[in-house]
């Protein structure tokens, strides 16, 4: 079986975002149980529940993995350090991507997956040499092709991965125009995870459409992680905490005649979760009618600690 923990549900800024004063952020910050906090987009994906690998790495990944005893260290008798993270895969370049990366500099031997665009951004921020290829072999995700996890040791994880494109563009700090960038063919990916014991998993935190060929991908899957991002395009601007909409920023809103709900409609896909939810989107709050109506449609929205067997 694949076992899945959602380590952090929310996008960039997280919810409440520290500098935002929002309805929402303010009903999280004090404590309303129908706005529960949500870290940066993160999960964790295992078979045995002994090794994991993770997908993405938040800016809040050491409080992340606090937070789940599952990746807590267990070190051997007379051994001080350990931990059970045996591979990271990253699905893009962006901040709230990669940035957790450096929280897992002690020297810790793990593999590092990824596209060759995002290996190649990775490359040109020295920064992230402080993640020494030594220690930390960085291996590439062609596209369209599984590929056998394995730890840094060579050693096989029991899940297979298959990355592929989808619509998305370049990290914001890459861009040079007004406009969104499209990326390299690999700046944005899918991960279709399948668990050599049985069970399988479609992880897409972040989209700008549905094309026919994700369409056909995901027709009858058994579970989809989808990007969340905003109830409708124009939300920052009508909320006043942007001026992009979320086209520009590269996500499909979850409402509207070319939404995630109108997109998903007949695709016979069992089940699935809205993830990497903004701060703005209202579907975050228990009470909002935007959240009974992804609800009724058959949508669950995750939240942090969540944790599924597929």
């Amino acid at each position: 079986m694949l076992k899945l923990i959602v380590l952090g549900a929310g996008a960039g800024g997280g919810f409440p975002q520290w500098n935002s004063a929002g309805a929402g952020c303010r009903r999280a910050r004090a404590g309303d149980p129908a706005a529960l906090p949500r870290t940066q987009c993160a999960l964790a994906a295992s078979v045995d529940g002994e090794q994991w690998v993770l997908i993405n790495a938040a800016p809040e990944l050491a409080t992340q993995i606090a937070a789940i005893p599952a990746l807590h260290p267990r070190p051997a008798p007379g051994q001080i350090r350990h931990s059970p993270i045996t591979a990271v895969v990253l699905t893009g370049a962006e901040v709230d991507t990669v940035t957790g990366l450096l929280s897992l500099r002690e020297r810790h031997p793990f593999t590092l997956y990824a596209s060759a665009a995002s290996h190649a951004v990775l490359a040109a921020n020295p920064i992230f040499g402080a993640l020494d290829p030594a220690i930390v072999p960085r291996r590439e995700l062609f596209l369209n092709r599984a590929l056998m996890l394995r730890d840094a040791g060579g050693g096989p994880l029991g899940l297979t991965i298959e990355a592929y494109p989808v619509p998305g563009k370049v990290p914001l700090f890459l861009e040079s125009r007004d406009e969104a960038e499209p990326g390299d063919e690999g700046s944005t990916i899918g991960l279709a995870l399948r668990a050599e014991t049985g069970g399988e998993a479609h992880i897409i935190p972040s989209c700008a459409m549905m094309t026919d060929a994700l369409r056909d991908r995901l027709r009858g899957a058994g579970l989809v992680f989808f990007d969340g991002t905003l109830w409708r395009d124009d939300e920052m601007i009508r909320a006043g905490a942007g001026p992009k909409t979320g086209a520009r920023m590269g996500h499909m809103s979850i409402d509207g005649e070319h939404g995630t709900l109108a997109a998903f409609a007949g695709l016979g896909v069992r089940r699935r979760v809205f993830i990497h939810l903004n701060n703005t989107n209202p579907v975050l709050l228990g009470d909002s009618p935007e959240h009974a109506r992804v609800i009724e449609a058959g949508w669950e929205v995750a939240e942090d600690g969540m944790e599924i067997t597929a």
